[in-house]
């Protein structure tokens, strides 16, 4: 059933691959997406694609003011003596961040005709997690760090105590803005919103890889153990920002999963470019303390350091081999193993370790 999130029918063509964005498998038309212009790419077959760092600047920097007056409104300061961890929540989270997820959820969003609106709630939502796992990984009893998004941490700002109650609440209206009824009129989608984003969160996901983060510090662990450690902290995070755009759209399920599967491996990319910023990077330029991982011996920074120079580069590429176009995913799908099989082998990973909703 239809909803009054939705705001047409479901386009015709569309795919994604590395930076730039295709219209050919699960639907949509360039006039979709609003950051493609003259320097768009248009084959023969209809792929549309944008060349790489030409508009997604401007892309991440509209998508983040949407984000940015959608927090505003969701972050009110009350009276009372409250008021102080309100303000420390909206220190926290407004003002800052490249706002990649929340970009993902409105760009995978507007695939299935979902009002902005709605999605713009979602994505604060993730924002708002996101911003959370910020403040607690700044503490001194987790990374020790005084610096985040070219500011003071929020611990610095405010205090510890103040600190570790904005995480708390933050956390708990991230999942109050998903479960109301102005994100989406069904609560079966908001039911599935709730449940994959507590999935991503939790122990089998962003928690469980800090906790993974924190036991092997000092210890060199092998590239798979790595990628598992990085897949659960940042990617599943990630993974669910590419989901949620068809969770709020009710997507069949294969296309929530080839989405799913496309965010594990953004999510992998993302990580790899990060890790290689801190080693390689000034505080200035990433706006927190460069080199942290590494003077920590933290596990997640040996997918940087065990690289030479020239690595970092060849592991992106092969990421980006593997994220191959959503219709090409499809196509193998149709081919007799289903969708969720296919997705999970062209990962390399059990079909269960790519946990994803099957709502209708």
């Amino acid at each position: 059933m239809w909803h009054d999130c939705h705001t047409g029918g479901f386009p015709e063509r569309f795919a994604m691959q590395g930076a730039a964005l295709h219209a050919n498998g699960l639907g949509i038309t360039a006039p979709r997406i609003g950051f493609l212009d003259k320097r768009q790419i248009v084959t023969s077959d209809g792929i549309v694609a944008v060349k790489a760092g030409s508009d997604l600047t401007r892309a991440l920097a509209g998508s983040a003011e949407v984000v940015e007056t959608t927090l505003d409104y969701l972050l009110p300061v009350p009276e009372g003596a409250e008021a102080r961890l309100a303000e420390a929540m909206r220190y926290a989270t407004l003002g800052g961040g490249k706002r990649l997820r929340a970009f993902l959820v409105l760009q995978t969003a507007s695939l299935f005709s979902v009002s902005q609106t709605c999605a713009a709630r979602v994505a604060a939502s993730i924002e708002m997690l996101h911003a959370y796992s910020l403040v607690h990984d700044d503490l001194p009893a987790m990374d020790d760090d005084d610096l985040r998004r070219g500011k003071p941490s929020t611990h610095k700002a405010f205090d510890e105590a103040t600190a570790i109650l904005a995480g708390d609440a933050l956390q708990c209206r991230a999942f109050e803005v998903l479960a109301e009824p102005d994100t989406h009129s069904d609560p079966q989608a908001r039911c599935e919103l709730v449940a994959a984003l507590g999935m991503a969160a939790g122990s089998r996901g962003m928690a469980g890889g800090q906790m993974i983060d924190m036991v092997t510090e000092g210890q060199v662990l092998d590239g798979p153990a790595v990628t598992r450690l990085q897949a659960l902290k940042t990617g599943r995070l990630i993974q669910f920002s590419c989901e949620a755009g068809a969770i709020l759209g009710r997507a069949p399920s294969h296309r929530r999963h080839l989405l799913a599967a496309y965010g594990r491996d953004l999510g992998a990319a993302f990580q790899i470019a990060d890790d290689v910023l801190d080693v390689e990077g000034d505080s200035a330029e990433i706006g927190k303390t460069a080199g942290k991982d590494a003077a920590d011996h933290l596990a997640a920074g040996h997918s940087a350091e065990e690289f030479t120079p020239a690595d970092p580069a060849a592991r992106l590429a092969e990421l980006d081999g593997r994220v191959t176009p959503i219709d090409s995913r499809r196509r193998r799908a149709d081919g007799g193993q289903g969708a969720e099989a296919a997705a999970a082998n062209r990962l390399g990973q059990p079909e269960h370790e790519i946990p994803v909703s099957t709502g209708a």
